[in-house]
């Protein structure tokens, strides 16, 4: 795909001047697993996008729920009160915002509200997602989750991994297009830590180019701050930037297209030095 149209923005994926877009995080939540708390008033909330935006991000990705292990769903009211009011503030700030929900109704809203991207944990698995999503030009990432964000680490298990993960990805990403979604609008994320061994992350990590030449489809990664790096560098979270950063750069010499991290300005210091040298 030359192309991916991300609502308002549409950015090339091809040609000599290409490199990885990075999707910042914005978690509005009060107990996500790195940064809970952190950004959960609006006037920090804002300061950090703004910081993001200083450092080039390309995308802010929002989200007002925690998906990490054993976590709680959040009622749609404070789904809703938490995302809308950093959707208002940031809809003309002159980056897509992608806004990170599962529920079919906060993507209804913050699309009408402005927003340009969906990054659905469940991969638009309801109808009601689809029906949220299908009236408008935004992007959309398909994730692939193994069970339920309380649940989905208690001893995952697959015959195959790569298999079964894109299976789902492509099962999904049919059922967009009879929606009548376009192609370009889709993104897919085999799902780093979301019930998944180490071993099966270290698998999806080394076959990403495989679901990408599979799909045709551009591939996002989120490993910042993962277990996955805590596995591998036994750091805590404060202390992964040199592991977030290593594998980062892993993906995108594995076929990601869309990095999901914490750390903006470092991650493109390192895309930019590494790029250059290659």
């Amino acid at each position: 795909m030359k192309y991916f149209q991300c609502g308002r923005y549409r950015f090339e994926l091809e040609g000599e001047k290409f490199r990885p877009l990075v999707m910042g995080i914005l978690n509005v939540t009060p107990d996500s697993f790195s940064d809970g708390g952190k950004y959960l008033s609006l006037s920090s909330a804002l300061s950090h996008a703004e910081e993001m935006i200083g450092e080039g991000v390309d995308i802010i990705d929002i989200g007002a729920e925690s998906s990490r292990p054993g976590a709680d769903p959040v009622p749609l009211q404070e789904e809703l009160d938490r995302i809308m009011p950093v959707v208002e503030a940031l809809k003309d700030c002159g980056k897509p915002l992608s806004i990170d929900t599962y529920k079919s109704e906060v993507m209804s809203a913050a699309l009408a509200g402005g927003a340009d991207m969906i990054n659905d944990i469940c991969g638009f698995a309801s109808d009601e997602s689809l029906k949220a999503v299908a009236g408008y030009d935004c992007g959309l990432c398909v994730m692939h989750m193994q069970g339920n964000p309380k649940s989905m680490q208690n001893r995952p298990r697959y015959e195959d991994v790569i298999g079964e993960v894109s299976d789902f990805l492509e099962r999904q990403v049919l059922h967009l297009k009879e929606a009548g979604i376009s192609e370009d609008r889709i993104c897919i994320d085999p799902g780093f830590g979301f019930g998944k061994s180490l071993e099966d992350n270290l698998v999806l990590l080394r076959n990403m180019d495989v679901l990408r030449k599979k799909s045709g489809l551009p591939v996002l990664a989120g490993l910042s701050r993962k277990s996955i790096v805590a596995a591998l560098t036994g750091k805590p979270v404060e202390k992964r930037l040199a592991g977030n950063l290593a594998i980062a750069l892993s993906a995108v010499e594995h076929g990601a297209a869309i990095l999901r991290v914490h750390e903006v300005g470092e991650t493109l210091d390192a895309l930019r030095v590494w790029l250059a040298t290659r």
